[in-house]
């Protein structure tokens, strides 16, 4: 057992993605690593704690906006409703007195708000010391857009310093904040009831065929079964990225339909959204020792890699099943640690598979498990293929989207179902929250934006089998390339920001478990070398 479950930790680690996808093919674009290149959070020794102005509502102290005073030593304690009062700095060691957010041209201090955020401190401190305006925009509903409105703003002290060492909004991303809000305005967000119904209808016709089919015809049921997964994997997808009442009442669907859960979805696939590409950081292409999407340092490589675009089906068909592993293990720990929700989170995928193992064979169930991760990864994997990875951060996230997607083009009625909106891969990075039937509407135009703002490589796009032809390409090129001295690890490098190495997600733990094993055998301080 102890075994199986280390063979588990490695295989989940590996492909711990919700699209494997790739880097640029080496030889068609080289990569110049520089290993100053990857910075770390900002010191906070620049920072002086700032009190503002304090006025009394209901009797509790609360932090006015744009005031100061010359008082030192004093910090935010933040609840979930973004109500800041004034409290007694801490050791900055201990905790965070320096967290500093730009959000629509303006500062704000988190510090006081990070253990608050409902989806974890770390993606305050991601942000810390940057523009977090797109990501703000593209994850929050309503009320969450303006709750931070109401969080302490920065010290003029911070202030001064941050703008000097952050690039000003570029014009790419003031145009798309116009366009965000104008299709606000037009109503793109408002959902369609029967084309949501009718998918779900699909899905359950696809459950029902299978269960009917279990005993007599279990291959076919096998095939339904696996359409319907990856089928329920779309949806639960829309309503995790949903910011409306109707998703969020169908929340848990992903654990209950497909066995996975949001609370592990939404901080390894939002990240993916907000960091992409960004190599050491987006768990998306952190897909080795099985698949390598750029060419590794020799201290990082594998055997495997020289076969990988032979072997590749084998880890695409683990897909579901690795993410599975991954759900359980991070609903666990986020029942340890009383996140909300994560108890009826884990209730929703035990009654998932009381059901699954109930009504199925083994038979069916197993084989349709790895025929789904097999159909979803042949479809998430090459919509950020043979397209720019990035070294280091990329301030400018609206071109950065744009010069890591490329979309699919459909052939036929069933892909365009099956593909579950991830062709309009562009149109679903940009607007990750907008109901995912409007996004063939909006192709044209997000043509003409980056047409209008002479984005490097414009709007991408390619037949579906042509890019699954540059997916096995780029697999061909990178295991035929030699190993590259100083390559950006896939984990991320120590201070790195936002560093895979850094979190507690699957990827992390099997990178720490690897440390520990190399101090273990006297081989020297890990940390140095990855």
């Amino acid at each position: 057992m102890k075994f199986l479950h280390s063979a588990l930790i490695v295989l989940t680690s590996a492909s711990a993605s919700s699209a494997f996808t790739a880097t640029n093919v080496p030889l068609k674009r080289p990569t110049v690593y520089n290993k100053s290149s990857f910075s770390g959070y900002r010191s906070t020794a620049l920072r002086s704690a700032v009190a503002p102005k304090i006025s009394s509502v209901n009797g509790k102290q609360q932090v006015p906006q744009q005031t100061e005073s010359a008082k030192k030593n004093v910090a935010y304690d933040c609840d979930e409703d973004a109500n800041c009062v004034i409290v007694d700095a801490c050791d900055d060691e201990q905790c965070r007195t320096s967290l500093d957010v730009r959000i629509h041209g303006k500062w704000y201090d988190l510090s006081g708000w990070r253990k608050a955020h409902p989806a974890g401190a770390h993606w305050i401190d991601w942000y810390d010391g940057r523009d977090a305006t797109e990501v703000m925009d593209a994850f929050h509903s309503e009320k969450g857009r303006a709750m931070y409105k109401r969080l302490p703003a920065s010290s003029t002290e911070s202030v001064a310093m941050l703008e000097t060492t952050i690039a000003p909004d570029s014009s790419t991303q003031i145009a798309f904040r116009q366009l965000r809000d104008d299709l606000e305005k037009e109503g793109w967000w408002k959902r369609d009831m029967v084309h949501e119904f009718t998918q779900l209808g699909i899905w359950a016709s696809l459950v029902i065929g299978a269960a009917v089919t279990a005993h007599s015809a279990p291959p076919l049921a096998t095939f339904l079964l696996g359409l319907s997964m990856t089928a329920a994997g779309w949806l639960g997808h829309d309503f995790i990225h949903g910011v409306d009442s109707f998703t969020d009442r169908l929340r848990n669907f992903a654990g209950l339909a497909a066995g996975l859960g949001p609370t592990w979805w939404s901080d390894k696939h939002n990240k993916h959204h907000a960091l992409t590409n960004e190599q050491g950081v987006d768990e998306d292409i952190a897909t080795d020792p099985f698949l390598f999407t750029w060419a590794p340092d020799p201290k990082d490589d594998s055997p495997l890699r020289k076969i990988q675009h032979l072997i590749f089906w084998v880890p695409f068909s683990a897909l579901f099943a690795l993410w599975r592993v991954d759900t359980m293990q991070v609903v666990i720990e986020a029942v340890e640690n009383k996140r909300v929700g994560a108890k009826g989170e884990l209730y929703g995928l035990l009654l998932h598979y009381a059901v699954l193992f109930t009504v199925f064979p083994v038979t069916v169930w197993l084989p349709a498990i790895f025929l789904s991760g097999l159909m979803s990864a042949l479809i998430v994997t090459p919509t950020h293929q043979s397209e720019e990875m990035f070294e280091t951060y990329q301030p400018d996230w609206v071109t950065a989207q744009f010069q890591s997607t490329r979309n699919a083009v459909t052939t036929n009625p069933f892909s365009e179902w099956l593909w579950g909106g991830m062709q309009y891969q562009l149109e679903h990075h940009l607007f990750p929250s907008m109901p995912r039937n409007r996004y063939p509407a909006l192709r044209e135009r997000l043509i003409q934006f980056a047409a209008d703002n002479k984005i490097p490589g414009g709007y991408r796009e390619s037949g579906e089998f042509e890019i699954l032809r540059m997916n096995w390409n780029l697999y061909k090129s990178v295991a035929e390339a030699d190993a590259v001295p100083g390559a950006p690890p896939t984990r991320g490098r120590l201070g790195q920001q936002g560093a895979i190495r850094e979190t507690n997600s699957p990827a992390a733990q099997q990178e720490k478990a690897k440390i520990d094993q190399t101090v273990a055998k006297g081989n020297g301080p890990a940390l140095e070398s990855v």
